[in-house]
C-alpha cells in the first residue's frame, strides 16, 4: 500500500461535508472537523460545507438555492451539492461525508476527474425510521448515497461492523475498495476536568451520582429505552439528558412524555436542550457516575470515546461499531441487543433491553470502585488506540490509492 510522506505527494483535497464549525450537531461533524485539522499537517485541504457563510480560510459554505427554498429539504441539499461540485475544479481528491455531500463528490468525480473518497458514518437503508422524518426525501437521500458509493474510488468505514454493513447493503462495491479507519479523539479537549462549574450552573448536585446521556433525539439513539430503564434507578441517582434537536414531532412528543412521567415519580431529572460547548460537556462527562449510550444503530459512536477520554465508565448497547470502542468488562458494560426482524432497528424485546440497561447502570452506581477502574481503563484505551493524527495518516494512504486508481 502506498504511503504518503510529504504534502506534495497528494494533489489538493476538497473535503465535502454538511457539518463544519460552528454548525455541528453530530459525530460526522466532529469527525470532519478533527480530521481536517490533522490532514492539514499533511496536505492542502479545502473544506466545502453546507449552511451559512464561514469566515475561516479555505472554508466555503453553500446554501440551498433560492429556487428550491421551501421544497423537499433533500432536494435543496442536492441543489447545494451541484454548486459545491462545480467549485471542486482543480482538486485531485474529493472526500465526501454523509449523504448530504456524497452527491457533490460523485458529480465532482464525473465532471472534473477527481478521485472520490467517501467516509460512511451510517447507511441510509439501515435507518428506515428516517422515512418518518423525511418522507419522500428519504428515497432521495438513499438514492444519492447509493449512486455515490457504488462508483466511488475508495470507501472508508468508521468501524469493522460498518464495513460489513457496507458490503452487505451494497454488494456491488468491491471489498478491496472498503477500508476501516476508526474515529479519533482529541485527548486534550476531552480529559478529566475537576471543575464542577457547569454542573452548578445547570443545577446538578455534584455530591449525588448522576447518569448521563448526550445525543440527538432520534430513533437511532434509543433515548426512550434509557428513560424506561430510569424508572428503576436507585432513588439518590440523578439523570442528566443532554438532548440535540428532535428529528420529528413524534419522537419529540414521546421523549417529552416519558421525561414528564419520570419527573412525576422521582426528582433529579435534568433535560438540557441544544448544543453545549466542549468545556461544559467535558465537565458533565467527567463527573458522571455512568455515561449511557442506548443506541439501536451506531456505526461507531464518537460520544463513547469522549466519555472514555474523560475517565468515565460507559454502559452501551452492543450494536454496530460500539464493541470496537467500549471494551466489555474493561472500560464499561455492553448490553445485549437483538433487533426486531421488521428492519425498523428497534429491539425485539424492548422491556428486556431496558432492563439490561438498568441492571448495568445499577451495578456501576452500586460499585464506585468498579466504575473508577473502568473509567481509568477507558482513558488509557482512548489515548492508546484512537488518534486523529493516525486516522489522518491512514486517510492519506487511501487518497494515494484512489489517485493511483484514476
Amino acid at each position: 500500500m502506498a504511503r504518503v510522506a510529504d504534502r506534495g505527494a497528494i494533489p489538493r483535497v476538497d473535503l465535502l461535508t454538511r457539518e463544519y464549525p460552528p454548525e455541528i450537531y453530530g459525530g460526522a461533524g466532529v469527525h470532519a472537523t478533527e480530521l481536517t485539522r490533522s490532514l492539514r499537517r499533511l496536505t492542502d485541504v479545502r473544506v466545502r460545507c453546507l449552511g451559512e457563510p464561514r469566515q475561516d480560510k479555505d472554508v466555503t459554505a453553500y446554501r440551498t438555492p433560492d429556487e428550491l427554498a421551501g421544497t423537499e429539504p433533500a432536494l435543496g441539499f442536492l441543489g447545494a451539492d451541484l454548486a459545491m461540485a462545480g467549485d471542486c475544479a482543480g482538486a485531485g481528491v474529493v472526500h465526501s461525508h454523509t449523504w448530504y455531500a456524497n452527491m457533490a463528490g460523485h458529480l465532482a468525480r464525473t465532471l472534473h476527474g477527481a478521485a472520490h473518497v467517501m467516509t460512511l458514518h451510517s447507511l441510509e437503508p439501515l435507518r428506515p425510521w428516517k422515512a418518518e422524518q423525511l418522507g419522500g426525501g428519504y428515497a432521495l437521500s438513499s438514492w444519492m448515497e447509493r449512486t455515490a458509493v457504488t462508483s466511488a474510488d475508495q470507501v472508508i468505514a468508521v468501524s469493522a461492523a460498518m464495513r460489513e454493513d457496507v458490503l452487505r447493503v451494497y454488494p456491488q462495491v468491491a471489498p478491496d475498495r472498503v477500508r476501516v479507519i476508526h474515529n479519533g479523539i482529541d485527548p486534550d479537549a476531552y480529559r478529566p476536568d475537576p471543575s464542577t462549574e457547569a454542573l452548578r450552573r445547570l443545577g446538578i448536585d455534584p455530591n449525588r451520582p448522576y447518569v448521563l446521556f448526550v445525543g440527538r433525539v432520534t430513533r437511532q439513539k434509543g433515548l426512550p429505552h434509557l428513560l424506561r430503564a430510569a424508572f428503576g434507578l436507585r432513588p439518590d441517582a440523578q439523570l442528566v439528558l443532554c438532548c440535540g434537536r428532535p428529528d420529528t414531532p413524534e419522537i419529540a412528543a414521546e421523549v417529552a412524555g416519558l421525561v414528564e412521567e419520570l419527573r412525576s415519580v422521582r426528582e433529579g431529572v435534568f433535560r438540557i436542550d441544544g448544543m453545549l460547548d466542549t468545556v461544559c460537556v467535558r465537565q458533565l462527562l467527567t463527573h458522571a457516575a455512568v455515561f449511557v449510550c442506548p443506541s439501536v444503530y451506531e456505526p461507531m459512536g464518537i460520544v463513547n470515546l469522549e466519555a472514555m477520554a474523560c475517565g468515565t465508565p460507559v454502559v452501551a448497547s452492543a450494536v454496530g461499531g460500539i464493541p470496537e470502542v467500549v471494551a466489555d468488562g474493561e472500560t464499561g458494560t455492553l448490553v445485549g441487543f437483538e433487533a426486531v426482524a421488521d428492519a425498523t432497528g428497534e429491539p425485539a424485546e424492548p422491556e428486556m433491553f431496558a432492563a439490561g440497561l438498568g441492571a448495568a447502570i445499577g451495578e456501576l452506581l452500586d460499585d464506585p470502585g468498579l466504575a473508577e477502574k473502568y473509567g481509568a481503563a477507558g482513558r488509557d484505551r482512548a489515548e492508546a488506540h484512537f488518534s486523529w493524527d493516525r486516522a489522518a495518516e491512514r486517510t492519506m494512504e487511501v487518497y494515494a490509492d484512489a489517485v493511483a486508481a484514476r
